[in-house]
């Protein structure tokens, strides 16, 4: 009558391998977790834009300077540009918490609303320290995607969600 447990397993396995698949955030999480094998951040080198596919549209990678307000994009996917709006986009969003990045040493998800364009997105997005000796963060590795806002659902005011990956 109820299914074995090893098939309710095998169910919630499927569904969460579904899952990852379906968001941004995941898959670049997914390979940058492969690549950072041996508790080492991965470095710029393994990480190729091939890698990501159609996903690189939508990542940037950050190159870390000291002090970090000197910090600058050294690739941007061209859904992150800035060409679109210099001063209206997650590339900004994104740069914006590179410092919680830095001092905490770990992978970082935000999510909220914002006005991009003139129009109001919820958006999901994501930084992933990298390092050429694999200690010291060096660059890091954005990801973002975000949708208007549907007719029922309104920007009171910027939401910010962030957790820790």
């Amino acid at each position: 009558m109820f299914p074995e447990t090893d098939a309710i397993s095998n169910i919630m396995s499927d569904t969460v391998t579904v899952l990852f698949k379906r968001r941004l955030v995941d898959r670049v999480l997914r390979l940058w977790a492969e690549m950072a094998r041996g508790g080492r951040f991965p470095c710029r080198d393994q990480i190729e834009p091939s890698m990501l596919g159609e996903d690189w549209a939508n990542c940037l990678v950050i190159a870390v300077q000291s002090p970090v307000q000197l910090s600058y994009l050294v690739a941007v996917g061209e859904n992150l540009s800035f060409a679109h709006c210099p001063n209206d986009s997650l590339a900004g969003i994104l740069l914006s918490h590179l410092p919680q990045v830095l001092s905490e040493r770990r992978c970082l998800m935000i999510e909220g609303r914002a006005t991009l364009r003139g129009s109001g997105v919820l958006y999901r997005s994501a930084l992933f320290p990298l390092s050429e000796d694999g200690v010291a963060i060096d660059r890091v590795l954005g990801a973002a995607n975000h949708r208007v806002l549907r007719k029922n659902e309104e920007l009171l005011a910027p939401l910010i969600r962030t957790k820790w990956l």
